[in-house]
C-alpha cells in the first residue's frame, strides 16, 4: 500500500470518525431535545459546517500542501494515477458513503456548468436552486421535494472554489464547458438532502 493510499485512507477515516462521533453526540443528547426534533434547517446547517470544514482542511492542508512541495498531486483519475483525490472528488466519495449508510442523508455537489452530466441538476427545484445562487449566495435555498410517497427536506448551498486545485481542474478539463474561474467564484451547489419521517 503506497503512502498515497495510506494518505487517502487516513483522511477518509478522519472524516468518517468525525460524523459518527457527530452523530453519537446528537444520539446521545437525544432525550435532552424537545419533543419536537431539531429542525430540518438547523441539521441540513450542521451537516454542511461539517462538509466545508473537512473539504477545505482537505483542500487546503492535504492537497495544496503535498501539491506545492512536490510530493504527490490530486488528479481525476487519482486510483490509477496513484495520486490524491481531487476536492470535489474527496466530497463525492463521501457522499456516497454517507448514501450506502441507509440513514436517509444524501449530499453531491450539483454544478452550473458541470463537466460530467452526472453532476447537473437533477430536478426543477435544483436547478431553481442554482439560479438563485447564481444571484444571491449569502444563504441556501431550501424546501420540500418528493420522490415516490416520501418527502426530503433539501437545503442547496453555494460551492465555492476553495482552491486552485478546483479552479486548475476545470478551467483545464476538455470537457468543461466553462473554462474562466477564478479563485472564490461559486461554481454551483452543495445539495444535502434529508428525509422527513
Amino acid at each position: 500500500m503506497g503512502i498515497i493510499s495510506v494518505a487517502v485512507r487516513i483522511a477518509t477515516l478522519t472524516f468518517l470518525l468525525g460524523g459518527i462521533w457527530g452523530v453519537a453526540s446528537l444520539l446521545s443528547a437525544k432525550e435532552s431535545l424537545p419533543a419536537a426534533g431539531i429542525a430540518p434547517e438547523k441539521v441540513a446547517d450542521y451537516v454542511h459546517a461539517v462538509l466545508e470544514a473537512d473539504r477545505t482542511i482537505y483542500t487546503t492542508q492535504i492537497v495544496d500542501r503535498m501539491q506545492e512541495a512536490g510530493i504527490v498531486a490530486a488528479t481525476e483519475h487519482w486510483e490509477q494515477d496513484k495520486t490524491l483525490l481531487l476536492p470535489a472528488q474527496f466530497l463525492q466519495h463521501s457522499g456516497r458513503l454517507a448514501a450506502e449508510s441507509e440513514r436517509g442523508i444524501r449530499y453531491r455537489l450539483i454544478g452550473f456548468s458541470p463537466i460530467y452530466q452526472r453532476n447537473a441538476p437533477a430536478t426543477e427545484f435544483e436547478r431553481r436552486a442554482l439560479d438563485t445562487l447564481r444571484r444571491q449566495s449569502d444563504r441556501p435555498v431550501t424546501g420540500i421535494v418528493a420522490s415516490g410517497k416520501k418527502h426530503y427536506f433539501q437545503a442547496i448551498y453555494a460551492d465555492r472554489a476553495v482552491s486552485s486545485a478546483c479552479v486548475a481542474c476545470h478551467n483545464s478539463h476538455p470537457l468543461s464547458p466553462k473554462q474562466d474561474f477564478k479563485l472564490n467564484d461559486v461554481m454551483g451547489g452543495i445539495a444535502i438532502t434529508i428525509p422527513l419521517e
